[in-house]
């Protein structure tokens, strides 16, 4: 173990006693490398060998806000910063590089927690074979906060971006729809720990995990961009909104399958009831999955088609259910 000896209030080390040097060394003993990263961290700066254009990305993750340590861990916290960062970058048809990493945290704060963070960021990153390339550490008077910057690469050579959708193509998820929302929610009614053994408790439990710690398909993005998407983006903010986004950058509109999206909320249904299983599908966030267009006949296998684009007429471009404009999803950090 690296650091200080001395343990904190209570026999438990934390980041105070450990010091900055002892955390990094931690942090550095944990984590690998690729060879790519001709410089890697304990220099002023990461030196990454690029052969073209490069993405970046970054999500912030604050304690309270993003997350509860009533029910996420550290690992989970770790996992999830750096998936909602890739799941960026797949959105575009790229790979991740290389990872810039953020902790700013109090001195109190365990130090076993900052280790179990990054035991979660090095495994998806073991995983993905995206390596650690740097970052910073900060002090707060209470604040725990985690930051990621991705960096990435084309292997198609460009990326797929909102815009490039047109009337007449195919709307298509890769993944699951729902699956995190349905997790939230089943947190927030405090349901997990009083399931009875029953068909639906092993199902339920399973959306929790994914929503504390979601693990989408990021290699379905670059294969999209190979197989034709015209625009694509990871659904963070949910189908309707996120769906939105692409109706609005490429001047279409969205229109749903109905009976698709019914077959996907019947999943839910059981557990969580009609109204709020529909609302998972439509409006469920943080789920990752990658929502993208195609001319029709391309998709890729193991796609889900969940509708189709079509001109945006006098209406203008939107996100349309059931022959309605449809709104909600997604989470403001000012607006809530």
């Amino acid at each position: 173990m690296s650091g200080a000896a001395h343990t904190g209030a209570g026999g438990q080390q934390t980041l105070g006693d450990l010091g900055e040097a002892g955390i990094l060394g931690d942090i550095f003993a944990t984590l690998t490398t690729t060879d790519a990263v001709l410089v890697g961290p304990g220099d002023d700066t990461a030196l990454l060998a690029t052969s073209g254009p490069v993405l970046a990305t970054t999500d912030t993750m604050v304690r309270g806000r993003d997350w509860l340590d009533e029910w996420s861990s550290a690992h989970d916290v770790g996992a999830k910063v750096v998936v909602q960062n890739l799941a960026d970058l797949a959105a575009m048809g790229g790979v991740g590089t290389g990872l810039l990493v953020t902790l700013v945290a109090p001195g109190s704060l365990p130090a076993q927690w900052a280790r179990e963070l990054t035991a979660g960021i090095a495994e998806v990153s073991a995983a993905t074979g995206v390596p650690v390339i740097g970052g910073d550490l900060s002090s707060s008077d209470g604040a725990v906060v985690v930051s990621v910057t991705a960096l990435g690469a084309l292997p198609g050579g460009a990326p797929v971006l909102r815009s490039g959708a047109a009337p007449g193509q195919e709307v298509a998820v890769s993944g699951s729809l729902g699956r995190s929302a349905a997790g939230l929610e089943i947190l927030r009614r405090g349901d997990v720990g009083w399931w009875p053994s029953t068909e639906h408790a092993g199902t339920a439990a399973g959306w929790v995990a994914y929503h504390c710690r979601p693990d989408p398909d990021l290699t379905q993005g670059p294969r999209a961009a190979e197989g034709g998407a015209t625009a694509m983006l990871d659904v963070s903010d949910g189908l309707v909104r996120d769906g939105g986004r692409i109706a609005a950058a490429s001047g279409v509109r969205l229109e749903l399958d109905e009976q698709v999206v019914a077959r996907l909320a019947a999943a839910y249904e059981p557990v969580l009831g009609g109204r709020m299983a529909l609302e998972c599908v439509l409006a469920g966030g943080e789920e990752h999955s990658l929502l993208a267009t195609f001319p029709a006949g391309a998709v890729p296998d193991g796609w889900t088609v969940v509708g189709r684009t079509v001109a945006a007429g006098t209406a203008g471009p939107g996100v349309w259910w059931r022959g309605e404009r449809a709104t909600g999803g997604g989470w403001d950090h000012f607006g809530g």
